[in-house]
């Protein structure tokens, strides 16, 4: 590369700057040259650079490249000392006794640049820096990291968590009306419920054939001992089934609030836990509030009345259950790992039920002769068990994620919002009164879900 340039006197000087192939230094990313050879060596050199940068010019002065050898090129990869230079600037003066340079010896291995130059050159040094933080920074700086790791975290489990819970309430909501619809053409409340376990069996054992789910390794005592739990679960949703299909979904659901007040007596009568002042409070809403739905409610009858309350007993007659017979035998199983196993044995009880009090209806040959529309039967019906194996299985992942008063609370939001869409669905009449007995029983649920974690105080020996 040629330089041309002309100092104040008005003579010229070439600079000629050669790169070889040597490993370059670099001056905040500008590559350095390794070897300079001068066409014109005075004592003297004056002369300016003019790049396209908004670089300033500066005048060189050189000695003579005979007297000194360390102009000679130089193979860096067996002497890797750089001998830098040491620069003085004025800006555009070029007064041959204020930007003389000369370069007498390099003992040291850094320059310094004084300049007036706007364009920022940086000294640097052949070498990285050797220079540690010290340990309080660096235990300051892991705070720092491990707290934003924490609330990275922490915002993605609440995402996770509102996201089960809106799964949560969505897959209620479509199993409800899909459910009523097809009870509504479909007067076969067994035969709806095998179907739906039956879905649920199937999902199962894709589940744990393909791994998505460990498989359990139970043995015949721990099978004994889940019967009864399957037993009363497979009652509580054939009494809902047969309930929906004789009242409208918001009043079943009004009557399913009641579901506290059976788990007091129930946990009372076979596990000795007696229940605080508070939570007996509590239960006088939810009694009162169902009891003023019940006389307002349009749609009213007995056996859908009756058939919710049977489902209200057998639902918490499973809870107490659990806990009383499952206490030293459900070490490796969680819940969703039982709820899959009494989904299975729910559906090998209730088949031959079926079969034989409903004989074999669910056909295209019946269902035609009946005047139904097959394939929406056939459809719904599906949709209906999709989404109630999905919303009970959502509903234990959030159970392993929050506390048992959390998970009550959300379940009561869950029931206001089924409720309010099925009267918004099926344009369900509903009187003032009603609707404040329905409000009363739903507030009597929540207060009920947030005191019953208060401890009755322990009287000191």
């Amino acid at each position: 590369m040629t330089y041309r340039s002309r100092d104040c006197k008005g003579s010229s000087t070439t600079l000629q700057i050669r790169c070889f192939q040597q490993p370059p230094f670099f001056l905040d990313g500008f590559p350095q040259a390794n070897f300079i050879s001068l066409h014109k060596s005075p004592l003297q050199i004056s002369h300016q650079i003019i790049t396209t940068s908004t670089m300033q010019s500066a005048a060189f002065s050189l000695p003579s490249p005979s007297s000194h050898t360390y102009l000679k090129p130089r193979n860096f990869a067996s002497n890797p000392t750089f001998y830098p230079i040491h620069v003085a600037s004025k800006g555009r003066d070029f007064s041959d006794s204020a930007n003389a340079i000369s370069i007498p010896s390099f003992p040291k291995r850094s320059w310094s640049l004084s300049s007036s130059s706007s364009f920022p050159l940086r000294a640097w040094t052949s070498g990285p820096s050797l220079s540690k933080p010290s340990p309080l920074q660096l235990r300051a700086t892991a705070a720092e990291n491990a707290g934003e790791a924490g609330k990275s975290g922490s915002l993605l489990k609440t995402l996770e968590l509102g996201l089960l819970f809106g799964l949560w309430y969505i897959f209620n909501i479509y199993f409800n009306i899909y459910n009523k619809q097809v009870l509504k053409a479909f007067h076969y409340p067994i035969t709806v419920t095998a179907i739906q376990f039956a879905v649920g069996t199937i999902l199962v054992t894709i589940m744990w054939t393909f791994n998505l789910y460990k498989r359990p390794k139970i043995n015949g005592a721990q099978l004994a001992a889940i019967l009864p739990l399957a037993v009363v679960h497979t009652l509580g949703n054939l009494f809902t089934n047969v309930s929906l299909g004789k009242v409208a979904v918001s009043f079943t659901h009004t009557i399913k609030a009641m579901e506290p007040f059976f788990s007091v007596v129930l946990s009372a009568m076979f596990l000795g836990e007696l229940p605080t002042l508070w939570v007996v409070a509590s239960l006088v809403p939810i009694v009162g509030g169902v009891a003023l739905a019940s006389v307002t409610e349009a749609s009213f009858n007995w056996a859908g009345f009756w058939t919710a309350m049977a489902s209200n007993l057998t639902n918490q007659s499973r809870n107490v259950l659990s806990k009383k017979v499952m206490v030293n035998k459900e070490e490796s199983m969680d819940n969703i790992t039982l709820f899959s196993i009494i989904t299975i044995m729910s559906l090998i009880l209730l088949s031959p039920v079926a079969i034989f009090m409903e004989g074999v209806k669910f056909t295209p040959a019946y269902l035609q002769s009946a005047g139904l529309n097959v394939k929406e039967v056939v459809v719904r019906s599906l949709l209906a068990a999709l989404c109630f194996h999905a919303y009970q299985q959502v509903s234990y992942m959030i159970l392993q994620r929050v506390s048992p008063v959390t998970h009550s609370v959300g379940n009561c939001v869950k029931r206001v919002v089924v409720i309010v869409s099925s009267v918004l669905f099926f344009k369900t009449p509903v009187s003032p009164i009603n609707s404040l007995g329905t409000g009363i029983a739903l507030a009597g649920v929540f207060l009920y879900s947030r005191v019953k974690r208060i401890k009755p105080k322990t009287k000191a020996a």
